[in-house]
């Protein structure tokens, strides 16, 4: 399962530095995977790229984000589901094709 920001955030990007993955990004900016750039998935308010997203497994117990929004607009995303082994699955991936 991937995190989703929801419209209760307030940009404030406390959420973009804790992440590993590199998954969430600012308002408007453009997001990079495996060196390819790609257009923003939100111009509204901080977002994050669920192909990034491994709710930082292999590198903490629990998605760091969560505890870093002062808001509580970060939640676990519900339209991407994934198990313990695909998020290591994912993970492996980033680690071989790069993470920007």
């Amino acid at each position: 399962m991937s995190v989703v920001i929801t419209e209760e955030c307030i940009s404030c990007n406390a959420c973009e530095t804790e992440c590993p993955n590199t998954a969430i990004y600012s308002t408007g900016a453009n997001w990079f995977l495996g060196g390819v750039e790609h257009e923003p998935l939100s111009n509204d308010f901080t977002y994050v790229v669920a192909d990034k997203c491994t709710e930082c497994v292999g590198f903490y117990d629990e998605p760091q984000c969560i505890a870093a929004c002062p808001t509580e607009a970060i939640i676990k995303d519900p339209n991407h589901v994934e198990s313990q082994e695909e998020l290591e699955a994912k993970k492996a991936k980033l680690d071989e094709v790069g993470r920007d």
